[in-house]
């Protein structure tokens, strides 16, 4: 049983929706030095007049930034010391004394790094062309609120390639929605701790409209980034990071505060590397080389617990006390699979699986591929929020069940070969596609084949695994996954901790 269905009573409702995003905007081809070479080879540029070319676009930036603080009464706060505060705490301190109306709200100035392009003459091809360059240069954060979304922010650097990123959170933009619905809602920073239509307002975040975002972006960069206008250059969204948030919204914080803490306590010392690869829809290899693992952190709020694999990862934390969020982040978004249109050699177009691209258009699709993971997460932490349940069962599990004049012994969690079969059978991996014989026989070395099928008949007799229809494989099944996680997390926990105690 789901958290969500065994504590109904005392939930208001859950919402899985986009919270932090993070968008590239990129003028024409500029986004890699191919391209720049060939802008200048099109508009007959010298390769070496580099800076010579872009200069006045530089000082056009500074004068668009001085105009447009000017316009509104603003002064620009330029960062001597790059970490010597936290940004959203400012602009944090500067709603509350200026209010959430729509318009400019601040802006920064620092000298960060950027990237950019160098020269570069290949003598033995006798070809002149760019090559990928980094260097420290002005950077303008364009604080403003959005008739739509909310709350946003546009980093622009003052030197080509003029690569500029654009901030917005999905739970802004739904909130700008339920509005325009006049449906009720309390909000709280980035998550809604009430709303009055909870699947209404599910619908309103699944239905997101890339086209609008679109318009918007490029309202955005014609705003502070200004291009001369006969070089025609369109910009290119993709996408540089992305948060997909699920929230439980319990009604009161008492209610969540005892499950939250026995789930922290049981997720890091339970969840393996193959566990993270399955949350998150992929399969675990020993080969792989990204950073692996989970890490528990306290923070001001709270706590949390991040598991990470490359550049994605999943992760728990209450926020006010009253919201359980399981959150997806994704740094590159080509990691995940959607279903889309791939072209082919032939110029013609299939449609298949294929890894996601970084364009904004795929905002859409991950819309279920993050779900999905988050759905998964919130299954494996279900099986162990309540530990006494799984300690009732024990003992349909530890006692002998007899069929056909023929005795088939309880588990014994004590007994290291029954804990080796009891862990092994709760491996991560086997969450998706279930478990077979022969993926058993790799795991308990020594054993034959026979002796697995006779394992499995144990298993299932004890009701620990359940068998897919017309198929030789099978599945832990809920009272399974309930009665491990609390025999083998007694033990492991809790006896052997007190006998390794030395009086």
């Amino acid at each position: 049983m789901l958290i969500t269905d065994k504590y109904a009573k005392d939930i208001h409702g859950l919402l899985s929706c986009y919270d932090r995003v993070v968008v590239f905007a990129t003028p024409g081809g500029f986004g890699y030095s191919g391209g720049m070479t060939n802008f200048f080879y099109q508009h007959e540029l010298k390769i070496f007049d580099f800076h010579n070319v872009f200069e006045p676009v530089t000082q056009a930036i500074k004068d668009n930034a001085a105009r447009i603080a000017k316009d509104n009464g603003l002064k620009i706060e330029y960062i001597k010391k790059t970490g010597a505060f936290r940004k959203e705490d400012r602009i944090k301190g500067i709603l509350e004394k200026r209010g959430e109306h729509e318009g400019l709200v601040h802006i920064f100035s620092a000298m960060e790094v950027s990237d950019t392009y160098s020269p570069w003459h290949d003598k033995e091809e006798g070809k002149t062309h760019f090559k990928p360059d980094t260097t420290k240069c002005l950077h303008y954060y364009f604080y403003f609120i959005d008739r739509d979304l909310g709350l946003c922010f546009f980093r622009l650097p003052t030197i080509a390639p003029f690569k500029a990123s654009i901030y917005f959170n999905g739970h802004d933009l739904l909130a700008g929605k339920l509005k325009k619905r006049e449906i009720a809602y309390e909000k709280a920073d980035n998550a809604f701790t009430f709303i009055a239509d909870f699947d209404e307002a599910q619908r309103l975040a699944d239905s997101i409209r890339v086209e609008d975002l679109h318009a918007a972006f490029d309202i955005f960069a014609s705003r502070y980034l200004p291009l001369p206008e006969e070089w025609h250059l369109k910009m290119n969204y993709t996408i540089r990071q992305v948060e997909y948030a699920t929230d439980i919204v319990f009604r009161d914080a008492n209610a969540l505060k005892p499950l939250y803490d026995n789930i922290i306590r049981t997720a890091m010392h339970t969840v393996t590397p193959e566990d993270v690869a399955s949350f998150l829809g992929k399969k675990f290899s020993v080969r792989f080389e990204g950073e692996m693992g989970s890490r528990y952190n306290k923070r001001i709020l709270g706590t949390r617990i991040k598991h990470q694999m490359g550049e994605v990862s999943v992760k728990i934390y209450d926020k006010f006390g009253s919201v359980l969020r399981i959150e997806v982040t994704s740094n590159d978004v080509s990691q995940f699979k959607v279903f889309r249109e791939v072209p082919k050699r032939d110029g013609t177009t299939v449609s298949k699986v294929a890894n996601a691209k970084k364009s904004i258009y795929s905002l859409y699709p991950l819309i279920q591929v993050f779900k999905n993971a988050t759905r998964r997460y919130l299954e494996f932490i279900s099986a162990f929020d309540d530990p006494t349940e799984g300690l009732k069962k024990l003992d349909k599990v530890t006692e002998p069940v007899k069929v056909n004049d023929r005795t088939y012994k309880g588990f014994n969690f004590f007994d290291r070969e029954d804990g080796m079969i009891l862990q092994t059978i709760a491996d991560g991996r086997f969450t998706l596609k279930g478990m077979g014989n022969r993926e058993l026989r790799k795991l308990l070395p020594g054993k034959t084949a026979g002796q697995i099928s006779r394992i499995f008949k144990r298993l299932r007799l004890h009701g620990l695994i359940k068998k897919v229809g017309k198929t030789y494989r099978y599945y832990v099944t809920a009272l399974g996954r309930q009665v491990i996680v609390a025999g083998l997390g007694f033990k492991n926990m809790t006896l052997v901790p007190q006998l390794s105690v030395q009086h």
